[in-house]
């Protein structure tokens, strides 16, 4: 009877055991630890073969043959990414977007000594952004393709070249067909010839960089917004302009001023002359000009006064600019931080008004024609931080304390003026230039006889040299102001 009772419990409790594995096993696939619900895991998203083809083979004509994409990344979109290279999904399906290649990272992509462009890289169709850094060395001369980049005129947003001086040639004119197109940069590679007029019509183009070359010829007139082909938008305008290092030629194109909303104009060092135009007076988000050395001509223009976002006015090294500074109007420039108006032929008086701009921290005059006394106002520019006054024929006494040259130190020039002298002050005085005799009576205008505080002329000029890029003199300016402020803290 025992045996009987035992027999019927067996399947029982089996039947409980089932159950109870049943139970746990849901409460693991369908809880955390905690007890919190876990999603079902989807399966991953595919990416197309072609696709995947495409972009084994664009990579592996830059790094080189041995490189073994198909077998090193199986799955580049997924379980193992390639770096420099981004994806997104597309209904569904997984799509290279971003390709950088070049030495960024230690683990980044770098091109082969024999790197070249492989026509596969126009079959990536949603590829976003393409760069190259430091990939073509000059034993590898190289151009930018010409054909095939109507392609992606439907996607690629940014194209960028940094930094490889064997990618030679001309920029193609195809370029302008991508129409997508918000990021042209060409920095310091060895492209030549002219600039193509079709770049003007990229619409939605924001930054245009093609500084460091050999380019020459004009700056494209269709550069300017204003032409009745283009309809930007207000979030779909030119913000920066910097055609600096190369040697471009002939005047500025009046239609320039048509880019109403571009922030930073960058031409320096370049063989550009005319005058400036006064169609510029529009650009009136522009917060930096930079002009430097080139052959303009036709004086510093009145319009400058207008421009209330300005912050970087560099016009230094255009020994054909010529004219006089503005009496009256500085105190408009309230935003103004660096003003280089050195080696420009000015001349006449420096006008007393220049004391009212409350941000100005570098002011160059040197190496110019000025004449008249230096107003005493300039040293209570609450912000300054170097003055460069050097190199011209100025007169009369220097009415500044000797705390002001004790701050600026050699950051103040005014030496090689040989009509100006210095009250004698206790504690400081600056440096090249000679001590009043008698204070009604300073020294008459008479050849530069170059003498320091006993007399001598000071063996180097401490004025910023004209740097390749307004952003190195930013830079500088800043780290003098930094020291300066330390040292007053201390």
């Amino acid at each position: 009877m025992g045996r009987a009772r035992g027999g019927r419990l067996l399947p029982v409790l089996a039947a409980l055991f089932v159950a109870l594995l049943l139970i746990s096993g849901c409460a693991a696939e369908g809880e955390d630890e905690e007890g919190s619900p876990v999603p079902a895991e989807e399966p991953e998203a595919p990416m197309e073969d072609k696709e995947k083809a495409a972009l084994y083979a664009a990579i592996g004509s830059f790094v080189g043959k041995a490189w073994n994409g198909s077998g090193l990344f199986p799955d580049p979109c997924g379980q193992t990414p390639i770096q420099g290279v981004s994806c997104d999904l597309f209904n569904g399906v997984w799509y290279p977007t971003v390709v950088s290649i070049g030495p960024v990272l230690d683990n980044s992509l770098q091109c082969a000594p024999d790197a070249r462009f492989s026509p596969q890289l126009f079959d990536l169709r949603r590829l976003k952004s393409l760069t190259f850094y430091a990939c073509f060395p000059a034993a590898n001369p190289t151009t930018i393709p010409a054909a095939s980049w109507d392609k992606l005129s439907g996607t690629l947003e940014t194209l960028e070249f940094r930094s490889n001086p064997g990618l030679s040639g001309a920029i193609p004119a195809s370029l302008g067909r991508l129409a997508s197109l918000r990021s042209l940069v060409l920095v310091d590679n060895n492209l030549t010839g002219a600039v193509p007029s079709e770049l003007g019509g990229l619409a939605k183009l924001r930054r245009l960089v093609l500084s460091g070359n050999g380019l020459s010829g004009p700056v494209p007139a269709t550069l300017g917004n204003n032409n009745p082909q283009l309809r930007r938008l207000d979030n779909e305008q030119l913000l920066i302009v910097d055609m600096s290092k190369n040697s471009l030629t002939g005047s500025l194109p009046p239609s320039l001023g048509g880019l109403k909303g571009l922030l930073k104009m960058d031409l320096s060092n370049n063989r550009l002359d005319g005058r400036i135009p006064p169609e510029l007076a529009g650009l009136e988000s522009l917060t930096l000009l930079d002009l430097r050395n080139n052959s303009l001509t036709g004086g510093l223009p009145d319009f400058v006064l207008a421009m209330p976002a300005l912050q970087d006015l560099l016009l230094s090294s255009n020994p054909l600019l010529g004219g006089t500074l503005m009496q009256r109007g500085w105190e408009k420039m309230a935003s103004l931080a660096t003003l280089d108006l050195s080696n420009v032929g000015l001349a006449g008086a420096i006008p007393e008004s220049m004391a009212a701009m409350p941000r100005l921290r570098f002011l160059a005059l040197d190496h110019n024609r000025l004449s008249g006394t230096v107003p005493a106002k300039l040293a209570a520019l609450p912000s300054i931080g170097a003055m460069y006054l050097n190199g011209n024929n100025l007169t009369g006494a220097l009415e500044f304390s000797a705390r002001f040259y004790q701050r600026m130190g050699s950051r103040f020039a005014s030496w090689d003026n040989p009509g100006l002298c210095t009250a004698e002050t206790a504690g400081g005085a600056p440096t090249g230039v000679a001590v009043c005799k008698d204070a009604q009576d300073p020294p008459r205008v008479g050849v530069r006889d170059g003498m320091d505080g006993g007399g001598r002329r000071p063996e180097a000029s401490s004025s910023l040299p004209a740097s390749s890029s307004s952003s190195a003199m930013v830079a500088v300016l800043w780290w003098s102001v930094l020291a300066q402020g330390m040292a007053m803290a201390l």
